[in-house]
Parts: C-alpha cells; structure tokens; sequence
C-alpha cells in the first residue's frame, strides 16, 4: 500500500445522518475532499438542490485541486441527483466519476485515497 503523504485526501472517519468525521477537518454535514485538504459543501454557493442535483460548478474546485478520480455521493437516501451535464463535464476532463449512494461512496473513497489515487469528492450526509 502506498505510503500516505500530504497531498493525500483526507479520509472520512465516520458518517451518520447529519454528521461526517473527515482526518483533519474535522465534523461537519457535508464535504468537498480533494488531494491534500477540504472544507465543507455549501450548497447555496451554487445554487445546488435534490434536483437538478450535482452541478458542474460544484465540481470544479475538485478538478482545480488534482482530482483524477471523483466520489459523487446522493445521500443516504439517494434523493440527491447528478446533473447529465456534471457528468459529461467530468468525462471531458478525463475525470472518472463514481456515483453511488452516500455510505457506500464513503467506502469507496477510503479505498482509493488508501490506494494513493488522486481522488475527490462530493458527500452528503441525509436524505
């Protein structure tokens, strides 16, 4: 396994409803994580809502941080959407998208930052 060093993602230590633990930034709803750091998601920032969902401007700060690979997480409820043209967006950049609901897009991302990948992503904690 590859050694982990600054310029990894910070790993989510733990998601419940309403609530991620994410290494070094502590607990917060929802989060923006990219190779070497993070903050919370706003979603007023871009007008995000359920739907349309994931906009291509949500995305952006990850591409501008070294993202190769992108975690879009819907909510434990998986009411959160993509929008088509975030994912044709990521696409065009050469950017791999993994969509899937949010514990299990928590799993995944831990796998790939572990691996050393240079992996983002977009995670929400309710519905």
């Amino acid at each position: 396994m590859p050694e982990k060093n600054s310029n990894s993602a910070p790993e989510i230590l733990s998601v419940k409803w309403g609530k991620m633990v994410v290494e070094t930034l502590g607990a917060g709803k929802d989060f923006k994580l990219w190779p070497g750091g993070g903050r919370s998601w706003n979603w007023e920032e871009t007008g995000t809502g359920h739907s349309p969902g994931i906009q291509v401007s949500d995305c952006r700060e990850l591409l501008d941080n070294g993202c190769k690979i992108v975690v879009l997480s819907r909510g434990i409820l998986l009411r959160l959407k993509v929008d088509k043209k975030t994912l044709a967006f990521l696409e065009e950049n050469n950017v791999e998208a993994i969509v899937c609901e949010t514990k299990k897009a928590v799993k995944v991302y831990n796998s790939l930052v572990q691996q050393g990948k240079q992996v983002g992503g977009l995670f929400h904690s309710t519905c």
